[in-house]
């Protein structure tokens, strides 16, 4: 009968450790999807002034942030007023940061996928407030580097319209994130500012943008990202006789645990 007692015993204490790890993971990845969502929105400040450094701090015992370099490219194609041919201007090619908790501490789900930052899918938005980076929770399994429940920033498109006079200005801000590097001496990530570029274009009456996913086979593929399609067109210039396209980029260097 005591032998029978103990092993019950044993076996509840198991569960009630095993039930309250998974809860403690749980609240752990839900405090750091507001931390996701906070870089986000660093990447906007950061981006478009050469030299600023920004460090933002998280606390986990389940999980890791990671850099995932070159997983998404970005086409700009044209096309100029008088003509009917697409012109390729640009090819940008950037990474993404991602918190993972391995699947055995905490699941979300196969194939669960849950905007955090926005409701719109789309990587190209409008307006003067629209978002540079997309911030959602997903769960894909398996992949290439392991399965994981994650929350991914995803660098997005923004675009802005001015009309002055008879010429129409259209103008489009991307971030690029690159790999810095990664010490491990903190809980941080740490966005630096390393160069932006501008990109005109004359007498443009259309602008497209394509995604494509040159590690796909790695499971980062259009199933990962959250996007309703992967081009996007813009007619420009409506109304006005002349128009130029300006397109900015914005190069940062991400680095994990920088600082202690």
């Amino acid at each position: 009968m005591t032998a029978a007692i103990l092993v019950l015993v044993l076996v509840v204490m198991q569960y009630a450790q095993t039930y309250l790890g998974a809860g403690l993971a749980q609240n752990e990845f839900s405090t750091n999807q507001q931390f996701m969502a906070t870089t986000g929105l660093q990447i906007d400040d950061v981006a478009w002034m050469m030299g600023r450094a920004q460090t933002i701090r998280y606390s986990s015992a389940y999980g890791e942030l990671a850099v995932k370099p070159q997983i998404l490219n970005y086409t700009m194609e044209v096309m100029y007023q008088g003509s009917s041919n697409w012109v390729l201007t640009n090819t940008f090619q950037t990474g993404i940061i991602a918190y993972n908790v391995p699947t055995k501490e905490y699941s979300l789900g196969n194939n669960y996928l849950h905007p955090i930052s926005v409701t719109s899918n789309a990587f190209l938005q409008n307006g003067s407030t629209a978002p540079v980076a997309y911030v959602y929770s997903i769960q894909q399994t398996p992949m290439s580097d392991g399965n994981f429940a994650r929350t991914v920033v995803v660098p997005t498109i923004r675009m802005m319209n001015t009309n002055v006079g008879s010429q129409n200005y259209t103008e489009f801000y991307l971030p690029l994130l690159v790999n810095g590097t990664s010490p491990g001496l903190s809980q941080s990530v740490t966005l630096v500012s390393q160069t932006v570029n501008q990109y005109v274009q004359s007498s443009v009456t259309q602008v497209r943008f394509n995604m494509t996913f040159p590690q796909a086979a790695g499971g980062f593929n259009s199933g990962f990202f959250p996007f309703k399609t992967t081009s996007v067109t813009v007619q420009v210039g409506s109304g006005a006789s002349t128009s130029t396209v300006q397109l900015y980029t914005g190069v940062i260097s991400v680095s994990i645990g920088l600082y202690s």
